[in-house]
């Protein structure tokens, strides 16, 4: 049986630190290095250097172009690449936008619909870039990945597709997510300075992470000594949380530890004593479940698709209700057995996100393709 070829656009894959080594970059990097090769050659086209995919049996093929830039990878990926895809069966366009010109069959991933749901929190050209491109592309995909259910609906719905050409394939909770030695910990938080208890969110700085929430529940706390740490890079439109900091007087409760290396997280997540996760809208939101992994209560939005993610192993909240995120975080800090009755749910619950079995997920959308 000949193996079916086909092309992945990867080009939002980052070798540099920063908010784009989160998200996106990740859950790419994971699918493909777990992706069955059994019947199947895959050919990944990126400006990265492609380390983190050696010794996974794929072909990398990197560009000179300058697709580090939206507008470099636009061009790319309009003009360059379809003439490099007569050979293959397929493509798989891994961000949104397939090309116009596809000379083969195409299946498109879609992370979420935020920039419809919430189109004033994204700059004006990448939405309208977004809106429209997508659209057209799933409209014209064979099959359209989501990375939820909660998502694979909103495709559905926003786009009209018929549900049968729209395939979850979720992300998968890497194993350093775990519960870590306590020795190992307290060596982590000497090192970072960190309190005793504290409160983690971890996720790119930008409006849809509904960050002022937090600050508003910790302003309402009253409780001086408690730190808001806020692990994840500057994305953008992110000027609002650092004003609000101010005016709240929050200077000494909020620190802002930036883009974190991979390495480090699991020691954020073990050392916290409460993630929070308030966003107004996520895909999947893999802080969640990482938390949960590495035995950390979990409070979250109670929108899209965190409550799949969740179970009932998270503390859930709307994402307007500030007197219900001061009601969680006190009943996390002041009641013991609820919060180990988090951890121990939260352990079981993450068990379910395999990266293994996306990357089988995967193989199964290229044979429905075609």
């Amino acid at each position: 049986m000949t193996a079916i070829t086909v092309a992945v656009n990867a080009h939002l894959l980052s070798g540099q630190a920063g908010y784009r080594r989160a998200g996106i970059h990740h859950y790419m990097t994971q699918l493909l290095r777990h992706l069955p090769l059994d019947g199947l050659e895959a050919t990944i086209f990126t400006n990265d250097d492609g380390r983190e995919l050696a010794d996974t049996g794929l072909t990398i093929r990197s560009t000179r172009w300058p697709t580090g830039t939206p507008y470099g990878r636009i061009l790319w990926e309009q003009l360059a690449w379809p003439w490099q895809l007569r050979q293959f069966d397929l493509l798989h366009s891994m961000a949104f936008v397939t090309p116009l010109a596809a000379p083969c069959p195409a299946v498109v991933t879609v992370y979420d619909l935020s920039f419809l749901h919430y189109p004033d929190r994204f700059p004006r050209f990448q939405r309208h870039y977004l809106t429209s491109q997508t659209r057209r592309s799933c409209r014209a995909a064979r099959r359209v990945i989501t990375i939820s259910e909660s998502g694979r609906q909103d495709v559905h719905d926003y786009f009209g597709l018929p549900l049968e050409r729209i395939m979850v394939v979720r992300p998968g909770v890497d194993a350093v997510f775990q519960p870590l030695p306590a020795a190992q910990v307290e060596a982590f938080r000497r090192r970072e300075s960190l309190p005793a208890q504290f409160l983690l969110h971890v996720g790119t700085l930008q409006p849809r992470k509904n960050i002022p929430l937090l600050l508003e529940a910790l302003a309402r706390l009253d409780r001086p000594d408690l730190q808001l740490i806020l692990v994840g890079g500057k994305g953008w439109l992110y000027e609002a949380i650092f004003s609000q900091v101010t005016a709240l007087g929050l200077e000494s409760q909020v620190r802002f530890a930036g883009y974190v290396a991979d390495s480090d997280l699991p020691l954020w997540y073990n050392a916290a004593t409460l993630l929070l996760f308030p966003s107004v809208y996520e895909g999947f939101g893999l802080p969640v479940a990482q938390a949960m992994a590495c035995g950390t209560p979990v409070a979250a939005a109670n929108v899209a698709a965190m409550p799949e993610v969740a179970g009932e192993a998270a503390l859930l909240f709307a994402p307007d209700d500030v007197d219900a995120v001061v009601a969680r975080i006190t009943a996390v800090l002041d009641d013991s057995h609820l919060a180990a009755a988090l951890t121990a749910k939260g352990i079981i619950q993450a068990q379910q996100f395999s990266w293994a079995e996306s990357g089988q997920a995967l193989a199964a959308v290229y044979q429905s393709a075609l």
